[in-house]
């Protein structure tokens, strides 16, 4: 092994595993030695458990001996704290949940065990996944691996960190309207959020159910086909599941991307993108070209409604799904009151982040009475027609390509953002959501003061093929996805 052992790559650590040169349980050690000495700089997990570790580990190297393995039999894996497992607390990064040991596993998480993935532990996250910079969790901020005075956004901001310092070779994070991308940019990983539908929600606490979706962050584009394989599939717990066939995602990954049609939509590229942002994007479009890749511009003429669509529709989703923990079917119970109000009132009060709060109040209001017709009825037709956006520009192109996000890493230490701020940061990721389709962040360089940068692939419903292979070609000819952080090596 020409380097260490935490820094190979999914793909390669199947290879070792595999080829008996390295054993699950040494894999095991090793990340674990990484998250016991790195883990206090960036506070990316949240509940770890060696012993836990040790015995998926020895499973796995029976399975190994039978000839009963997977690809993925062996390798380590972080999970976000929004999976519930039987064996670990899920706390979802809030009070309300603190030391919740659920009574059953996640499909993630079942999927996952029965491809021999060793969970290392629960990555934190903002609290109900709501934020983009993982502050918002109760159990204390994540810091960016890459420089602690910026975040690593959010919600799956625990999950990022732990990639990109290498205290795990890949993790599972939530998308709802960037969860997954916008964090992966922040920090120079890959990460995928696949078509609605294609990975089950059961057992994933939910926030905006018609939006949210789990995905793989990882190294490569390869290593999250890899987890991608694992974890899609129709599942009878989740009826928004989808019966469509889903591929060996490694399978086409290396097919070149010669006469492939990438859309540029010029709205993406105006004011409030940074200009060093938009200068490395641009030249990963011309390695594209290279790559043989034909560049067309497009036009998504509706994308200034995304925002507030998105701001609608999630807070009125997020106000009911939320509505369960009251003290009294689900979460923390003020004891000290004097009658059933009080004690539902400050439950909630005492327990809930100022973040989630704001949400409940906005799509309570939203949802309610005459207002229903005046914001929720309208925010669906916007959806439509962001919907409709996509299925035009598709006709012409077989891909998008658009920043992830609007600058670098914010920093948190002299910068306060207002709530408006952090969601219109949002302005690349959330249609995304809104239209159901599969969106990928990947590294293509980094900032004059060294934080990384990402660009972000959409392709058609159900064709994450597409955007894993495109990323794949242009991570065979970069090398952006394989650095790290030198304090972490």
């Amino acid at each position: 092994m020409n380097k260490p052992l935490h820094n190979h790559t999914v793909q390669e650590l199947s290879d070792l595993v595999q080829s008996k040169k390295v054993t699950p349980t040494e894999l095991v050690n090793t990340f674990h030695e990484r998250i016991e000495h790195y883990d206090q700089d960036i506070n990316a997990f949240v509940h770890t458990n060696k012993e836990i570790s040790l015995q998926q580990a020895k499973l796995a190297e029976e399975a190994l001996a039978s000839g009963n393995s997977s690809p993925l039999t062996g390798i380590p894996i972080g999970h976000k704290d929004i999976f519930c497992t039987h064996d670990m607390p899920t706390t979802c990064g809030s009070k309300v949940l603190k030391d919740f040991v659920a009574t059953y596993d996640a499909t993630v998480i079942t999927k996952s065990r029965e491809h021999g993935l060793i969970t290392l532990g629960k990555l934190n996250m903002d609290e109900f996944a709501m934020g983009s910079t993982n502050q918002t969790s109760a159990w204390g901020a994540v810091q960016n691996p890459w420089n602690p005075e910026h975040c690593p956004g959010g919600s799956s901001g625990g999950s990022a960190a732990a990639v990109a310092a290498r205290l795990a070779p890949c993790a599972t994070g939530t998308d709802t309207g960037g969860s997954i991308r916008q964090p992966a940019a922040f920090t120079g990983i890959t990460g995928i959020k696949p078509s609605y539908g294609r990975i089950s929600r059961y057992g994933m606490i939910a926030f905006a159910s018609s939006l949210d979706q789990a995905g793989p962050m990882t190294q490569t584009a390869y290593d999250a086909a890899m987890l991608l394989n694992a974890m899609c599939g129709q599942d009878p717990h989740d009826m928004t599941t989808s019966n469509v066939p889903c591929p060996d995602f490694t399978a086409s990954i290396s097919q070149p991307i010669t006469g492939l049609k990438i859309g540029i939509p010029e709205e993406y590229f105006g004011s409030g993108l940074d200009a060093e942002c938009e200068e490395k994007i641009q030249s990963a479009i011309s390695a594209l070209q290279k790559l043989g890749a034909e560049i067309v511009p497009i036009h998504l003429e509706n994308l200034k409604y995304a925002i507030p669509t998105y701001y609608l529709l999630a807070p009125i989703e997020c106000a009911s799904n939320l509505a369960r923990f009251d003290g009294v079917h689900y979460g923390y119970r003020e004891d000290q009151t004097n009658n059933i109000q009080d004690m539902y009132e400050l439950s909630r009060e005492n327990s809930f982040g100022d973040e989630v709060k704001r949400r409940i109040l906005v799509g309570t209001f939203a949802s309610s009475g005459s207002y229903s017709d005046e914001y929720y009825k309208k925010a669906l037709q916007a959806k439509n027609i962001i919907r409709n956006d996509y299925k035009k520009a598709f006709l012409d192109v077989d891909v998008i390509l658009t920043p992830t996000t609007t600058s670098t890493a914010f920093n948190m230490t002299n910068n306060i953002m207002t709530p408006q701020q952090m969601y219109l940061s949002d302005i690349y990721t959330v249609s995304v959501n809104l239209a159901g389709l599969p969106g990928i962040s990947f590294p293509v360089g980094f900032s004059q003061n060294g934080l990384p940068i990402g660009a972000q692939l959409i392709g058609k419903r159900f064709c994450e093929d597409t955007i894993l292979r495109i990323t794949h070609a242009y991570q065979q000819v970069t090398d952006w996805h394989t650095q790290y952080p030198d304090s972490f090596k």
